[in-house]
């Protein structure tokens, strides 16, 4: 296993990190087998566990502190904040009402006093930079947590955030989780070079594209993984983004075989060269899942691999745009482009 130091926090963090959104009824997991998946991967030199409250409707937390009960000091443990956690208007967001409340939640539910690192799920346009940020601030000045970061910010917001924390004498952000992949590269071309510019850790989520790039989808093949029973227009190749992916995947498959890898290590290897990426966050649904992924944590490519992959999805494309998360609100609603 490698291990990089997060951001400029000095905190030195595995390579490859264990996401828990498959924890409990998103992935059908039990808790005996989140707790053999935790063992193996700290066995395995993890040290970076991620989960969030609304994974599961707060059962993934839960699984992950029983799960580490009597280890925490030896985890970087970090959740996140800030989606719908049921009806009630106020349950979500980044005001400081909520997230109070809601790291109180979190910790209850993880059995623990402190999260290592406490993120902002998704930007959160109702609410002022100022607003969150204080709230972080104060929560890491009373120990609850020991910094903050955010998930899925456009590239301008997370420079909206810096700007905000140093005019108001706040805490910042140390870190970004955002989506990439072989087949989505779009942030290379703005996130990256920002998390870059101000130092920030980036923990990567999705490296193998929701499994197009697992090894289990390839062309003439019926499509069985887990996901496509959920999520079928992620997969329906009638549709010309997904038809595009399969063609890159094929020929990503090549380039694997040629290099003597697996599409597995293939993605990851992808991912943990680029210099900005801290972390990959693998999500395994079981333990074959995460034995698979953990064969790709000393995976090194080679300058030809890397080039074999640009000619096949250039840097910074997006193969499915339309999946992207931190799309700017007005180009999602046109009332918002209309006077």
């Amino acid at each position: 296993m490698q291990y990089r130091t997060l951001g400029h926090t000095g905190v030195q963090v595995s390579s490859l990190a264990l996401g828990a959104m498959n924890f409990g009824a998103i992935g059908r997991t039990t808790q005996d087998e989140a707790t053999a998946i935790v063992d193996a991967a700290l066995e395995a030199g993890i040290n970076l566990i991620d989960t969030a409250d609304m994974y599961s409707g707060g059962e993934s937390e839960e699984m992950v502190g029983k799960a580490i009960a009597g280890r925490r000091d030896d985890i970087v443990l970090a959740t996140k904040a800030g989606m719908p956690m049921g009806d009630e208007r106020n349950h979500r967001g980044g005001s400081r009402r909520w997230l109070v409340t809601e790291l109180d939640n979190s910790l209850r539910r993880l059995g623990v006093d402190h999260v290592d690192l406490y993120q902002i799920h998704r930007w959160d346009p109702s609410t002022s930079d100022e607003e969150t940020l204080s709230a972080l601030t104060d929560l890491r000045r009373a120990g609850k947590i020991r910094y903050f970061g955010s998930s899925t910010f456009p590239a301008y917001r997370v420079v909206q955030a810096q700007w905000t924390a140093r005019e108001r004498h706040l805490s910042r952000y140390v870190t970004e989780q955002p989506s990439y992949s072989i087949l989505q590269r779009g942030i290379e071309a703005h996130v990256l070079p920002v998390t870059e510019q101000y130092g920030l850790g980036v923990l990567v989520w999705s490296p193998l594209a929701s499994g197009w790039l697992s090894g289990a989808i390839r062309a003439g093949r019926d499509i069985t993984i887990s996901r496509s029973a959920f999520m079928p227009e992620r997969f329906d190749l009638t549709i010309p983004a997904n038809r595009a992916r399969l063609d890159a995947v094929e020929r990503l498959a090549e380039v694997a075989d040629e290099a003597g890898l697996t599409m597995i290590q293939l993605a990851l290897g992808f991912v943990t060269a680029h210099p900005a990426v801290t972390s990959a966050l693998i999500g395994p649904r079981t333990l074959d899942h995460l034995h698979s992924q953990l064969a790709a944590a000393d995976t090194v490519l080679s300058a030809d691999v890397l080039d074999a992959i640009d000619a096949i999805v250039a840097p910074g494309t997006d193969l499915a745009a339309h999946e992207k998360h931190d799309t700017p609100p007005a180009l999602l609603d046109p009332s918002l482009r209309r006077r």
